[in-house]
């Protein structure tokens, strides 16, 4: 369940905010005080913030200041101040949304909603590990497209890239030239598999020790290439 914090000064307007946002699925604290709520929201663990600016204590744009720079947390900024440059200092400051009173509580409640998928993907998203194959000293970094040679990168072109990761992602077995050609360049080789053999040649070159004897990728003559792992 999302925790929120409401931090506005006028109760009914509060619990209004509360009641809806708790019928939605949500867990709802409220704090009447900047001060307090600057407190609760540096100190305790929540998912979004709903802020006034006009607040007895510290105003809502110390409160977003202070806080942005501690936490990545959605922070919406509500007031009836409606001049562009309150809005301007806000998003400024750090704000997510600013909301102008009066506004509808399933406005208020739709735009939580929004900011915290945006936020629960972005999150995930930072938080997804780059998909790696390692193989011997050999560490290809597939979402990255980088590769390294016992932790030195290497600089590799888009074919060649495609190539060794597809020999990698399918060790142990051969494929002719024509195969990996139709497979990298999407296409019949139509005579075109030298292209093939210098693509294994300058990736040889990157990433074995000795190319005349290949410990990754080896050739199979009279058929094609393998990776050996």
């Amino acid at each position: 369940m999302n925790r929120i914090l409401i931090v506005e000064d006028e109760t009914a307007i509060a619990e209004l905010e509360k009641d809806y946002l708790e019928l939605s699925g949500f867990e709802v604290e409220i704090e009447n005080d900047g001060d307090q709520g600057l407190e609760r929201a540096l100190k305790e663990e929540f998912d979004l913030i709903i802020l006034d600016l006009m607040l007895p204590g510290t105003d809502g744009f110390e409160i977003c200041k202070n806080v942005r720079s501690a936490k990545n947390i959605p922070i919406l900024m509500v007031s009836a101040k409606k001049e562009d440059i309150d809005k301007i200092r806000g998003l400024g400051m750090g704000a997510d949304d600013y909301i102008t009173k009066p506004f509808s509580p399933s406005e208020l409640v739709a735009r939580v909603k929004a900011h915290l998928a945006r936020y629960e993907r972005l999150i995930g998203d930072s938080a997804r590990e780059n998909e790696v194959i390692e193989i011997r000293g050999l560490k290809i970094d597939k979402t990255a497209r980088r590769v390294y040679v016992n932790n030195e990168e290497r600089n590799f072109t888009t074919k060649e890239f495609d190539l060794l990761t597809f020999l990698a992602e399918n060790p142990n077995r051969v494929y002719t030239k024509e195969e990996l050609f139709q497979k990298i360049w999407d296409m019949d080789s139509i005579g075109d598999i030298a292209t093939v053999t210098v693509h294994i040649k300058k990736i040889r070159e990157k990433i074995e020790f000795n190319t005349s004897k290949p410990q990754y990728i080896e050739t199979i003559w009279g058929v094609g290439y393998r990776f050996k792992v």
